[in-house]
């Protein structure tokens, strides 16, 4: 017989760790502590049940599976920039696809956190501006 209750999402992103295998969680653990680094400033929450920073909105992502981990630039144009540094790793629309064994390197994900807080800033940037010129008239 099945169970009634669904299933509760994590309230954080440590309470989200909490309930990954060791190994991955290592590894996410360590790419959190990079995207801290890259973006001291984005906060954390859980996003579609997920750990998520934002930045003037949603920055990056992460989350662990079964077989993989994935990091989430939320950006198919960082994705693209970077994609012969990525060529090691499986890619898809939005999804960097890494392991515990061949995780993603630091520099790598702090360049595209960067990237990403560049993007965010300058669509928060353009919507003020709209919203400026629209107050004007």
């Amino acid at each position: 017989m099945k169970s009634s209750r669904k299933h509760t999402p994590p309230a954080d992103i440590d309470a989200y760790l909490a309930k990954v295998p060791a190994g991955p969680r290592a590894a996410l653990q360590k790419l959190r502590r990079t995207i801290q680094a890259a973006a001291p400033k984005a906060t954390e929450k859980i996003s579609y049940q997920i750990p998520t920073f934002d930045y003037l909105g949603s920055l990056v992502a992460f989350a662990a599976f079964k077989h993989h981990c994935s990091f989430f630039p939320m950006s198919l144009s960082v994705i693209a920039a970077h994609k012969r540094e990525l060529k090691d790793y499986p890619t898809s629309k939005g999804t960097i696809r890494f392991t515990v064994e061949k995780p993603l390197p630091a520099g790598l994900v702090k360049k595209m956190v960067r990237e990403r807080m560049k993007q965010n800033q300058a669509r928060d940037h353009a919507r003020r501006a709209k919203k400026r010129g629209s107050a004007r008239r």
